[in-house]
């Protein structure tokens, strides 16, 4: 008798496709928020604000600011899904953005470093709410066994958002013609706040612009039949509710691959310019840093494009195991950057974005899986964890000062062995008997 073959686990369940073709797109959103944020400001204040001799250190609290949102509201943002449900919190959260990307305005209109900072973390607030309700969101429109392959073509939408806000970036806010600050020396305090103006005044339409786009879309979401979703029937446990969030190994070593991811992904992007175009602190020196800045590009888009080919990955290979292959090379590809001269090691670099793609969404996915009604909370869990993106790079970078670029770069491949490791056998967790 033939063996009957397995039927193809579904990407979401019956009647559930529609809302997560509709949450894609706020994955486009925040990764377009956030790089628009990112990339766009912190140039920008730093040529802003040259003239009050702001130290470089100073300039970065933008990108930190950003960051350290997610660590002081990942988890009231878990607790408010429980208050009013995902949808709400989507709601709730899009609003928060708008506060944020409108309190730019006054920032740039009193050219004030410390006003640009609230924006940033409030606008950053807004973003982690979003990724706190809706990754777990979608990881529960659908089979466990296919949660990874939906949060894998969320993020590439998330991906395609950041790919093309450097555009943006480039087209309307860094756009003010550059005046040496010792030109300004002799200035009257007029003249230098008319020179800041015109700098900060770049960054007031592309936020008008987004905060109109925010409230459309949280109107748009408000109105959108999302239905009501609690992962009951994934709880790994009758009495889950009861339970610890932080009793759950998978899900706290999953925070920690998600601490340990996000801020080497931010890391090695800040520091492969340095590395490809400086000879100080042993830099390979092969590279002009404006063409060290634009070769970075490549490594963002290695991410989209294997988020885009995940869903054909994940078909063929478990999630975990998948997970250790791509943390495995990419710990190998780095060693390769460390050891390797000229442009092998720059190739050897780049091509970590790639393997880089499927990290955030599967480690995500494994982190939550079978917590059911605590999916909110381990959400939260995770989500705070993104404070590794403000932490991560600033150790390589003062270990790039202390010593040189290649004892930096350990750093890199403890985080993807750990991942790896995370994949292979940290993601484990107890399955409830049928």
């Amino acid at each position: 008798m033939a063996t009957e073959a397995k039927p193809k686990a579904r990407l979401t369940s019956p009647g559930l496709f529609v809302p997560f073709i509709a949450i894609t797109t706020l994955y486009f959103l925040f990764g377009f928020v956030t790089n628009l944020t990112s990339q766009g400001l912190v140039p920008e204040l730093q040529k802003v604000f040259a003239i009050e001799s702001i130290p470089l250190w100073q300039a970065t609290l933008a990108s930190a600011a950003f960051f350290l949102a997610y660590f002081v509201f990942a988890t009231p943002t878990a607790l408010l899904i429980e208050k009013i449900g995902y949808k709400g919190t989507m709601m709730t959260a899009l609003f928060v953005q708008v506060i944020g990307a409108l309190l730019f305005l006054p920032a740039a209109q009193f050219v004030s470093f410390k006003l640009f900072l609230v924006a940033i973390f409030v606008i950053g607030a807004g973003v982690a709410g979003l990724q706190t309700s809706v990754n777990p969101y979608a990881a529960l429109l659908g089979p466990e066994e296919t949660s990874a392959v939906r949060l894998n073509l969320g993020q590439a939408c998330n991906s395609v958002g950041a790919t093309i806000a450097p555009y943006i970036v480039g087209a309307f806010i860094l756009t003010s013609v550059d005046r040496d600050p010792a030109t300004l020396t002799n200035a009257s305090a007029a003249e230098r706040h008319i020179y800041q103006m015109g700098i900060a005044g770049t960054v007031r339409m592309p936020y008008i612009i987004v905060a109109v786009v925010l409230v459309l879309l949280g109107i748009a979401i408000g109105f959108a039949r999302l239905p009501h979703v609690t992962g009951e029937q994934q709880t790994d446990a009758a009495p889950a509710a009861k339970r610890s969030i932080w009793s759950y190994r998978h899900t706290v070593l999953g925070a920690l691959g998600i601490f340990l991811y996000v801020g080497v992904e931010v890391g090695l992007a800040v520091v492969m310019v340095g590395y490809f175009s400086s000879a100080a602190h042993n830099g390979l020196n092969i590279l002009t840093l404006p063409a060290a800045q634009k070769l970075v590009t490549f490594y963002w888009m290695g991410a989209l494009v294997g988020r885009l080919l995940a869903p054909a990955m994940l078909a063929k290979a478990k999630a975990g195991k998948l997970l250790g292959i791509f943390g495995l090379v990419a710990a190998l590809l780095v060693v390769v950057g460390i050891f390797t001269p000229g442009y092998a090691a720059v190739g050897a670099l780049i091509l970590c974005g790639f393997f880089n793609s499927i990290m955030f969404p599967t480690i995500f996915a494994l982190g939550v899986a079978g917590l059911g009604p605590m999916t909110s909370r381990g959400s939260g869990i995770i989500s705070m964890a993104v404070v590794g993106g403000a932490i991560v790079p600033v150790l390589i970078n003062w270990i790039v000062g202390q010593s040189s670029y290649m004892i930096a770069l350990i750093i890199p491949v403890i985080g993807y062995l750990y991942i790896a490791w995370y994949g292979v056998s940290g993601s484990k967790h107890a399955q409830t008997a049928s």
